[in-house]
């Protein structure tokens, strides 16, 4: 485990969230982000070592090892903070109380099935390196 780098869980059956994931290695300049899918088996240890359910897959997950996780809508806020530049703009809207936040961003969780998106993330040769799927 990397204590250098963030790492980002999502549910890697969703289209949206795949988008997402997209857009965060786009704008990772830094190489600051790895990334686990909530189904594989470190997703699934990420939840267990938590006590968090292992079947609710609609919440992202934003992790740095031996300091911090955060879910939902502060996780979507630190993304763009530590991305920097014009994405640190939107990482600051967390003025907003985050019941609010977290409210809208369980309601686009509710919904994201009927959001367009490409269903399907193919990373790069590069991209893959940044991807953990087994313990080890």
């Amino acid at each position: 485990m990397d204590s250098s780098k963030y790492y980002v869980f999502y549910d890697g059956d969703c289209g949206f969230c795949n988008h997402w994931v997209k857009w965060i290695l786009k704008n990772d300049r830094k190489n600051q982000f790895l990334f686990s899918p909530l189904q594989s088996e470190f997703g699934q240890g990420f939840l267990k070592d938590r006590n968090l359910s292992t079947k609710e897959l609609n919440t992202l997950y934003l992790w740095k090892p031996g300091s911090f996780y955060l879910t939902k809508s502060q996780a979507v806020f630190a993304v763009g903070r530590i991305l920097g530049g014009m994405n640190a703009v939107f990482g600051h809207m967390n003025f907003f109380p985050r019941m609010l936040t977290d409210f809208v961003y369980d309601k686009v969780a509710e919904n994201r099935d009927r959001i367009p998106s490409q269903k399907c993330l193919v990373p790069t040769e590069e991209e893959r390196k940044k991807f953990i799927e087994k313990l080890s």
